[in-house]
């Protein structure tokens, strides 16, 4: 995706079994999309608890904030409780939104670590891309929000 694109609309099961349909947010505010490798390994644990210790901020710009791996239902659910995440976690279990927005693969197999910020009409106003620097992606979004 390039910035000022339409983000691809999706529908994925969340960590309570819920379907998440992109679209049904729009219109509200921000949203934040972050795709990530892995629950549990240490950089990703970093960025998720990154983004928790900033939800509030996040929730006080109208923001949500939503994770992406390939990781199942069960594995999301674990993880947000023992990381006490309070956003929703999404599983593209095919990798087909991570293809349909364009996520690169490190080193032609690990699953990249890029954010999306989207304003409310589901449009890229910006992206962060680091896979070792969990925390400028928190960072890169509450500056692009505060640009909104």
């Amino acid at each position: 995706m390039k910035i000022g694109q339409i983000a691809p609309d999706f529908t994925l099961p969340d960590q309570n079994r819920d379907r998440f349909n992109l679209g049904q947010h729009l219109g509200k505010g921000p949203i934040v999309i972050y795709f990530y490798p892995k629950d549990d390994s240490p950089v990703c644990t970093a960025q998720a608890c990154a983004f928790r210790d900033k939800y509030q901020v996040f929730q006080t710009m109208g923001a949500l904030v939503v994770g992406i791996s390939s990781d199942l239902e069960d594995s999301h659910q674990s993880f947000a409780a023992k990381n006490k995440l309070p956003f929703i976690l999404l599983t593209d279990e095919k990798g087909e939104v991570r293809d349909a927005f364009g996520v690169p693969k490190k080193f032609g197999m690990v699953p990249g670590r890029v954010t999306y910020i989207l304003d409310k009409q589901g449009i890229l106003r910006g992206m962060s891309n680091s896979l070792t620097n969990a925390k400028s992606h928190v960072d890169d979004a509450l500056a692009i929000i505060r640009t909104l």
